[in-house]
């Protein structure tokens, strides 16, 4: 019998969306199958996804963490020791996550629930790390945020220390100190002492901070729909800024001093364990893994998209995004610590002309030209104080332009005081503050994107009350996480941010990692894991990567492990604080009650890896060997499997939309017998059953 023509609107036909009897009934190709089943989002184009993935492992940590591990560990030779772990333990574990999320096409709960449900905490674990680091991200976002405010003035605001009204005298926390850290520390913290002293709400970083989670409310309102929209602008502009800055600061008198302190490598520190940890753990955060951002983003891919190529590529632009910030960081610095140099030897000639015109000078008069201090190189006075130092005044110093550049600052201090006294020092310091403020606020915010992802992805997914209202789930998670981080706007909050960053995620995390590669090496099976990408792929990946997987990248991440386990047990929790008596930092230990939280935090975040253990093991205690949960399908076959599901709903489907429609035609035409042909077009999505009829009366008729 020949088939009626295919209808000519599709979108009547009680699916949802066209699909050809090719599509319907193909089930070779379960990447056809896959879609087929599976309602699921999906990137409009390759450039949203690579800046997606790009934007979230490129973060704040590669400006900051990054460039002061480089300054404090040896320059160039950190670096070849950061791309050896990259390339033996970065890259093989961003692939595995890769390709995890694409080929089941789930949120971190689900990936793990399928390997095996025994692990399911494993994915319920990366959502709490995410959750506790998006709730201090979003504070140095709103931080970003206070200072773009503040740079739109000239001066800048930290440019020079406030007066007192009564007595007309500079402030004596700001002459103490410097003008950016009191700005910093007084005026944008207000700080307190210690954690102790809790102190009022900040008003202003209060406002800010519900300001950076409206942006991230609105920029995720509709899923990676409304998000990558945004990617486009916050994932390219921090590169635009950087290569102006490089640009810029490669004029500036002491770059190239700079540069060759960057890359002067200190071969020795390969001997230190502890140069060692810090590598591994900046490649581990670098890459963002365990966060189950990277498994949420890569699991809205096609099924077919070249995942490896995804991952060396991504990888390869998150090391030159950190090479190319520490660049733009050393050059700065580099002219920082020069000017402060020259500023120091102007001086120093200045008192020392002063004690010539009082008749002290004697032998050990300079020997240059004191009339004229600018043409004074730094050189020159060094050694000049290197013979005759000894013999001078005490308030006649030595002017060390490497000690300069050896003073490393790290994370929120190399922003906000070393980097902001820098740029005060350049003409039109407003516009240049200006945009490195937005390029700080743009990075930041495309990270928050991915770890917001890797909370709601996971959930909406496993919970169909939540995907239902994805909406409702997104205001709520940002409405929450803004009430949770009023903790951070009261004026101890930068120590609880402090806490938040050294130990709510960096253990925990490396706690997830070791549990997903022990799932895919072990309990999954290393080569099974290779079979699925293979059909995925349609080639098949070197098999070093099973031997990566199985021996190297666990053994590295049980040992990084082991290290900060034994870090913590032999030296207890310090934090840095500001003295406001002094005006200086501080290093003091954590109180007891702050132990507690702190240990809540990491137990909070670790729990459900054990909790879904039990809950599995008791859930199935009588489940027979043949029918083990934890014996899970294969990637493929459980496409097909799900791919039936669908299947059999749209069969449903169509019998009900079959059996309203031959209502309404009886309806129409009064009460007679039904027609003995299907509706026009509803044999489009079922032809197989109406050939089988017909085959079957054939039969009986020949009979």
């Amino acid at each position: 019998m020949e088939k009626p023509p295919l209808p000519s609107d599709e979108a009547d036909t009680g699916i949802g969306e066209s699909r050809s009897v090719t599509e319907l009934l193909d089930l070779g190709d379960p990447g056809t199958s896959g879609e087929a089943a599976n309602d699921r989002p999906a990137w409009d184009s390759k450039l949203q996804y690579v800046l997606a993935q790009v934007g979230f492992s490129v973060g704040l940590g590669n400006v900051w963490r990054f460039p002061y591990l480089c300054h404090q560990n040896g320059g160039g030779a950190f670096m070849v020791l950061y791309v050896v772990l990259l390339l033996l333990v970065g890259v093989p574990l961003f692939f595995m996550e890769l390709a995890a999320g694409q080929c089941i096409r789930q949120g971190s709960i689900g990936v793990w629930k399928h390997i095996s449900p025994k692990l399911v905490g494993v994915g319920f674990s990366s959502c709490m790390v995410c959750f506790f680091v998006a709730l201090y991200y979003n504070v140095i976002i709103a931080w970003s945020l206070f200072y773009l405010g503040n740079s739109f003035q000239s001066p800048l605001p930290w440019e020079h220390c406030p007066i007192n009204m009564t007595p007309n005298t500079t402030v004596k926390e700001c002459s103490d100190s410097s003008p950016t850290s009191y700005f910093w520390f007084r005026k944008a913290l207000d700080i307190t002492d210690s954690i102790d002293e809790s102190g009022e709400f900040n008003p202003i970083m209060t406002g800010c901070l519900l300001a950076a989670w409206t942006i991230v409310c609105l920029a995720m309102i509709k899923g990676i729909k409304s998000s990558a929209k945004v990617m486009y602008f916050s994932s390219v502009f921090p590169y635009v800024v950087l290569f102006i800055f490089l640009i810029r600061g490669l004029m500036l008198d002491g770059a190239l001093e700079g540069i060759a302190y960057m890359f002067y490598p200190k071969i020795e520190i390969w001997g230190e364990v502890q140069v060692w940890r810090q590598a591994a753990t900046q490649v581990f955060f670098a890459l963002g893994l365990g966060y189950g951002s990277v498994i949420a983003y890569s699991s809205y891919n096609p099924y077919h998209n070249n995942c490896h190529r995804d991952a060396l590529m991504v990888s390869c632009i998150n090391f030159m995004t950190s090479v190319l910030a520490t660049l733009v960081v050393f050059v700065v610095l580099g002219f920082r610590a020069k000017t402060i140099a020259l500023n120091c030897v102007t001086q120093n000639l200045g008192l020392l002309n002063d004690m010539a015109s009082h008749g002290s000078a004697n032998h050990w008069w300079p020997w240059f030209n004191m009339s004229d201090p600018a043409s004074v190189t730094i050189p020159e006075y060094r050694e000049w104080f290197r013979h005759y130092g000894s013999q001078v005044a005490p308030n006649i110093t030595d002017c060390d332009l490497d000690k300069e550049m050896s003073k490393g600052v790290e994370g929120t201090g190399l922003a906000f005081i070393a980097f902001t006294e820098a740029m005060a020092l350049f003409p039109a310091s407003p516009f240049w503050s200006t945009l490195f403020f937005l390029m700080l606020l743009n990075l930041g915010m495309s990270t928050m994107f991915g770890t917001m992802q890797g909370i709601l992805t996971p959930l909406m997914d496993n919970f169909s009350l939540l995907g239902r209202h994805r909406t409702v789930l997104t205001v709520c998670s940002c409405a929450l996480g803004f009430v949770i981080g009023l903790l951070f706007t009261q004026r101890s909050g930068n120590y609880f941010v402090t806490m938040f960053d050294d130990y709510s995620a960096t253990l925990p995390l490396i706690i997830v990692v070791v549990f997903e590669t022990f799932a895919v090496a072990w309990v999954y099976g290393a080569d099974r894991f290779l079979d699925d990408i293979e059909i995925m792929l349609k080639w098949r990946p070197p098999v070093i990567y099973k031997y990566l997987w199985k021996y190297l990248c666990l053994f590295a991440m049980v040992g990084l492990l082991l290290a900060s386990l034994l870090r913590m047990a032999f030296k207890r929790p310090t934090y840095t604080a500001w003295n406001h008596t002094t005006a200086s930092e501080t290093t003091l230990e954590y109180p007891g009650w702050a132990l507690v939280l702190l240990a809540t935090l990491i137990l909070a975040a670790t729990l459900p890896v054990p909790v879904g253990f039990l809950h599995s093991w008791l859930k199935n205690r009588g489940t027979g060997p043949d029918m083990d949960p934890g014996v899970e399908l294969s990637c493929q076959e459980m496409r097909r499997d799900s791919y039936r599901k669908y299947n059999n709903s749209v069969d449903s489907n169509l019998d009900a939309s079959t059996r309203r429609a031959q209502s309404e035609e009886e309806e129409e035409v009064g009460r007679r017998p039904r027609a003995s042909f299907l509706p026009l077009g509803v044999d489009h999505y079922r032809p197989l059953p109406q050939q089988e009829d017909l085959e079957e009366e054939e039969e009986e008729d020949a009979m």
